[in-house]
């Protein structure tokens, strides 16, 4: 090919070739784009769910019956169930087609965005505040001031549950050959948010002090919250199956992509 030549680039999901004008030579392939805007996606839906997860919020239900913690008639769980089952679509979608190695770099780059995140907002906590500043330090740390215990329960629930739910959507995927996209989208969030909530309760509450009682939070208690939280996660991720065969069809009408092989797992 000459100097001068124009190269020849794939249109997305056709096969024939056309001339790539200079405007557009450097622009990444589409795979890649595909997989900067789902990471993006994924870390401001992160983001967001750790930073708004110290207000809860309460609603009303029809009496439930638990085995072993009693009946109950209302929720009440943190504002950031509103954006966190978000990660749980987007894990599946980019392990759906960009596989195992793909869905870890992508849970990583989640990782470290929420710590710098974690950082910055110290860092804004440790600042002196301004006689002129219209917040006022105490109003910003009722706000953003997340505690220590509660920042390590949260990543590391994080880390846990995203680490089970690559496996398993892996393993069953590579089990049903491929067939049952439900099954392995919902069982492996299922499996995984029940790590998630047990964890991030027992870290963030084990050893402190209800502030209703003043007394150590007892098993029943740390059940209690645990049970409520998965079972609210649980009930979102069944409604969430349908989007995952609606982004499926939306990557192939838009992106002319196909998920990865079963035999191409990485």
């Amino acid at each position: 090919m000459s100097a001068t030549q124009t190269p020849l680039v794939p249109l997305p999901g056709r096969g024939t070739p056309t001339p790539a004008s200079p405007a557009t030579q450097g622009d990444f392939d589409v795979r890649t784009r595909l997989y900067i805007w789902l990471t993006g996606v994924f870390v401001t839906s992160l983001i967001i769910a750790d930073i708004t997860g110290s207000k809860f919020f309460h609603f009303d239900l029809f009496t439930v019956q638990l085995p072993a913690l009693g009946s109950y008639n209302f929720v009440t769980h943190s504002v950031g169930m509103f954006s966190f089952p978000i990660t749980f679509l987007l894990t599946d979608l980019v392990n759906e087609y960009y596989g195992r190695k793909g869905a870890r770099r992508m849970t990583y780059i989640g990782l470290v965005m929420a710590g710098l995140s974690f950082t910055l907002i110290f860092a804004a906590r440790k600042a002196q505040v301004s006689p002129i500043s219209p917040i006022s330090q105490d109003h910003f740390d009722a706000v953003f001031g997340m505690s220590n215990r509660l920042y390590i329960a949260s990543l590391t629930a994080y880390l846990t549950g995203q680490m089970c739910d690559i496996f398993l959507f892996g393993l069953i995927k590579r089990a049903t050959r491929g067939k049952y996209v439900w099954l392995r989208a919902t069982g492996s969030t299922i499996v995984s948010q029940a790590i998630d909530s047990f964890l991030v309760t027992t870290i963030l509450f084990a050893a402190t002090s209800n502030p209703a009682t003043n007394a150590p939070y007892t098993t029943h208690e740390l059940l209690e919250t645990a049970a409520t939280g998965y079972i609210l996660k649980f009930l979102i991720a069944i409604a969430l199956t349908p989007l995952i065969y609606a982004g499926r069809w939306f990557i192939r009408e838009r992106f002319g992509m196909t998920p990865m092989p079963v035999d191409r797992e990485a």
